[in-house]
């Protein structure tokens, strides 16, 4: 008859993801029984401690309290004496929504309390209450954000909406969130599941380019049930999780609900290009069968834009021990893009529970996006490349004048497709005295580009440019003096085109099996022990091909379309658009006029882009959650993984001439193995102050770029480029404390630390005077080199502040009580040894993030305004700091409102990017070196929502 607190919250999550958006001010009612482990109890006293509301227990140890306001409380239980003896007391906290019916039964025998309100709710819930109460009751430190959360802001994808919580940091691409981080850790650092199960890489250019990190721009905003953000690991779960873990539960069938159906339709326009959005929800199912022990749900999400990207980019010349002036550029870039993306995500499930005790089900998810790009970029080549000459103009002091300039117009013509597919087959059985958890599960990630068209049109004649990129960093200004106007296609012909494909392909069979044991050393109802084994078994490979042609001297005005660009809010001109559908049709239907230029040059970079991994980890662990004292909780167990795994890829060898002689293939294997500890202490100070103090350890494996066996050899320019096979992975020692006051209405007020002692923390490396034997692959070297590859630091760390804040003003007066405000805000300090004797926060660690939201939801009028900011952080690691690339503050504003026009229909309208946010990066930790500069503009949407 007992259950866990750990089993509660599991079946929270199935409320919580199943659960109707409702606000309905209706009563609850709270029932149940009293027995002892055998037999009812009657005569037994039942109260709600915070309402001062009793009951005793009839003859079948039945109790009632009805017409109960909705909150969190206390029951108390005190059973008459046996036999003169009296009896434990038993309490139990228990969250009633409104409008709730929950059936609440007590064992007096020992084992506490049991919830059953996550099978026998029997009216609507609100989700937020729920979610707060699932993180308030859990042993660790979680966040959890619901579905009817998410949709209340203009959030398309899963990133933009795991920003809104603490800790976390996005980082954005072509004007959406992408990929996430965790307390200052970059996205490769970070684990990230779907039901459970572990999420594959999609899109191979993560922001350090390790290869791990989930892309959740594939994943659409309305396939999500419910995000959880895990800060402080348990045994049960994946150890690879340095930042933390972010799981996405997918939705489910509504408690007690036969059946039911949730749509949205809505559109808009993004302005920048006045281009439209579509956008679709699709979700429904239902319980059938004897006794309704089968249910099934299915959703489908759909979002689909044609967004516009302005963006210019530059490059330093970084030559002033030469006596070239400092802000001298190498090259600028105006860059004109359009962006056609059809965002697509589906899944079912089929449960079957015939009763209480025993739950099978079979899963399927699906999410992935089409995209097309169509960039048109003007380049003006500066400073010859790096060989030319600059100097201070003497009309203007603040620019320069260059007198060797060419232009090149360039048309990037691409299609790519990224998906990720989750199949699981798993199970639960309660046997009472023991309880077993079961799955098998299939993970793909796959990402496909399959053409990529570049043409490149240049001028010949070098021209007289002035320009100025120091009175206004933002804007540089550029003017031709002499020589061919580059606006004019005339001046233009082809000089190069090129087309490449890749495939990258990465799965995981993946199986777990759990054993739960509830025992009765202590007291508290949630006292278990929990076994487990897992394995994940991973293949990834990675394949390209390149194609570089010999073009033509075809002229440019044969394939332009359309009028002048002028874009950037009327900054920059671009001239008239290349057609990219005439150049294809050109290149696909007359191949002869493009014959292949280096076919050697190809084979590099084939051989040089493929690798394989295999990959396998195999775990188990042993924890013990108990409450030794009254309102003290631990949690304590250790976890065992051992990673066997194979890493190959091609050693790439070229000439005296740099030119591509053989790709001699290599693997190397490698297998470790470690514990992960770990320590949960949670204190219930009041029923609603938690204080929690925890210790756990985590990995990161490294990234399959650093790790690879792959070589460059290049005699020509006296390098080597190549992974590390021997990298060890990093892990981390993790502190972590909190205190939590929940508040009423699903509100918060909280405060958190922690601290991230990392070792072997994996930096980029350089290796000078390096000598290599004049043979083998090696020939050609004759004295010292240099050598690119990876290496292990000792140590590094990421220390911070969560600070949260959530309230709803109920108790004002009248339409006053709609209104209401939440905050959080993260600081993190983090350091590594970057390079020798240079110590540097670490790549991605923003150290101040933050989210400001203020709300009005009464009446059945519900608006959002979500503000989003985070401090620049360093992008990329550069040869010293001067040449370090930061990606600058980014501060955001969205709306989000709807209306309901009854309980089952509402209108919504959300508005993105209010503030038109530019995405900025900067040589070095400053303004003043800006090297690329992109804005979007605003998008509107919308649309109509149903629940039946």
């Amino acid at each position: 008859m007992a259950r866990t607190r750990t089993g509660s919250l599991i079946v929270g999550f199935v409320t919580l993801t199943g659960a109707a958006l409702a606000h309905a001010g209706t009563p609850a009612s709270l029932h149940g029984q009293v027995d002892d482990g055998q037999q009812p109890v009657a005569g037994a006293r039942v109260e709600l401690r915070e309402l001062g509301r009793s009951a005793v227990t009839e003859g079948d140890g039945s109790f009632d309290f009805s017409d109960v306001d909705a909150g969190r409380y206390t029951l108390v239980v005190n059973a008459p004496s046996v036999n003169g003896q009296p009896q434990p007391r038993v309490e139990q906290h228990v969250t009633l929504q409104p409008g709730q019916q929950v059936e609440q039964d007590v064992d007096v025998g020992g084992k506490g309390a049991t919830t059953l309100q996550a099978l026998k709710v029997t009216a609507q819930t609100t989700p937020a209450i729920l979610a707060r109460s699932i993180q308030q009751d859990a042993p660790n430190i979680v966040n959890v954000l619901p579905a009817t959360e998410i949709q209340k802001l203009p959030d398309v994808n899963a990133a933009e909406a795991v920003r809104r919580m603490p800790g976390i940091a996005l980082e954005s691409d072509t004007g959406e969130g992408r990929f996430v981080n965790i307390r200052g850790l970059d996205a490769d650092l970070n684990g990230t599941t779907f039901g459970g199960v572990r999420l594959p890489p999609t899109n191979v250019a993560s922001p350090l380019s390790g290869g791990r990190a989930v892309a959740f721009d594939s994943i659409p905003a309305g396939l999500i049930g419910a995000i959880t953000v895990t800060k402080t690991n348990t045994p049960e779960q994946d150890a690879e999780a340095l930042g933390g873990t972010i799981e996405i539960t997918p939705r489910q069938v509504p408690p007690l609900k036969d059946r039911f159906l949730d749509g949205e339709i809505g559109g808009g326009v993004e302005s920048l290009r006045d281009s439209p959005i579509k956008d679709f929800m699709l979700s429904g199912g239902g319980r059938f069968g004897p006794g309704n022990a089968f249910s099934v749900i299915g959703t489908l999400a759909y979002f689909e834009d044609k967004r516009g990207v302005d963006d210019i980019e530059g490059a330093y010349a970084d030559d002033q021990a030469n006596g070239t002036p400092d802000k001298v550029m190498n090259d600028f870039e105006q860059r004109y893009y359009n962006y056609h993306r059809r965002r697509l995500g589906y899944g079912a499930e089929l449960d079957y529970q015939p009763d209480a005790d025993n739950r099978w089900y079979a899963r399927y998810f699906d999410a992935g996006y089409t995209e097309t790009v169509n960039r048109q970029r003007l380049t003006y080549n500066l400073f010859q490349n790096g060989t030319g000459s600059a100097s201070v103009d003497p009309t203007h002091p603040q620019g320069f004048i260059d007198p060797t300039v060419t232009f090149d117009k360039t048309l990037r013509d691409e299609k790519e497709q990224i998906d990720t597919r989750v199949v699981t087959l798993g199970g639960e059985n309660d046997f009472h005295d023991f309880r077993i958890d079961y799955l098998a599960a299939l993970a793909i990630g796959s990402y496909n580009k399959l053409f990529d068209y570049n043409s490149t049109f240049s001028t010949d004649a070098p021209s007289t440019v002035a320009y100025d990129n120091v009175s206004d960093p933002r804007f540089p200004r550029f003017s031709t003096l002499a020589g061919p106007n580059p606006l004019d296609p005339a001046n233009y012909t082809l000089g190069g085109f090129q087309n490449s494909t890749e495939h990258a392909h990465d799965q995981e069979y993946s199986g777990a099996f759990n054993l739960t044991v509830p025992t009765s050393f202590f007291r508290g109802d949630d006292e278990a022990l929990k076994f487990g084994v897992s394995a994940r078994l991973r293949d990834r490979h990675i394949g390209i091909a390149s194609f570089k042609a010999r073009t033509p001297s075809l002229p440019l005005d044969q394939f332009v379309t359309g009028g002048p660009i002028t874009f950037y809010d009327g900054h920059y001109q671009n001239g008239p658009n290349i057609n990219a559908d005439t150049l294809r049709n050109l290149f696909v239907g007359s191949p002869a006029l493009f014959p292949e230029k280096n076919p050697l040059a190809d084979q590099q970079n084939a051989a040089q882009g493929a690798s394989t991994a295999s990959e396998n980890v195999y775990a188990l662990y042993g924890q013990y959650q108990f409450q030794p004292l009254d309102k003290l909780g631990i949690l304590a167990g250790v976890r065992w993984e051992r990673t066997a795994a194979t890493y190959g890829a091609n050693q790439i060898v070229l000439d005296a001439n740099g030119d591509f002689v053989a790709a001699v293939p290599t693997s190397r294997g490698h297998s470790y193995g470690d514990f992960f500890p770990t320590v949960q202490a949670r204190y219930e100070i009041r029923d609603n102050l938690i204080a929690r103090a925890s210790y756990s350890k985590t990995i990161a494996r490294p990234g399959f770029n650093q790790i690879t066996a792959s070589i460059l050899i290049d005699p020509s320019a006296d390098s080597v480029s190549q992974g590390n096979p021997d990298l060890k992975p990093t892990t981390s020692n993790n502190f972590d404390a909190s205190l939590e006051y929940y508040l009423n209405d699903s509100g918060i007020a909280s405060i958190g630390v922690f601290d991230k002692e990392l070792s072997n923390y994996i930096v980029n490396k350089e290796e000078v005077g390096v000598s290599f034997p004049n043979n083998g692959l090696f020939a050609g070297f004759t004295g010292a080199a240099k050598v690119f590859t990876y290496g292990n630091i000792n140590s590094a760390y990421a220390r911070g502040v969560e600070l949260n804040y959530q309230q709803k003003f109920s108790l004002l007066p009248g339409w006053l009580a709609g209104f209401g405000a939440g905050a959080n805000y993260t600081y993190v300090d983090s350091s590594a040894e970057l390079r020798p004797g240079d110590k540097e926060l670490l790549p991605s660690t923003s150290q101040h993030t933050a989210n400001l939201t203020l709300f009005y939801d009464l009446g059945g009028l519900n608006v959002n305004l979500g503000a989003y900011y985070v401090s620049k952080n360093i992008f990329g690691v550069g040869a010293d700091p001067s040449t370090d690339i930061w990606s600058q503050p980014r501060f955001s504003l969205d709306l989000g409102a709807s209306y309901a026009l009854n309980s089952r229909m509402s209108l919504f309208f959300s508005a993105k990017n209010l503030t038109s946010t530019r995405l900025k990066f900067t040589e070095g930790p400053s303004n003043a070196r800006p090297i690329q500069r992109e804005f979007y503009d605003q998008s509107y949407s919308l649309g109509f929502r149903v629940k039946l």
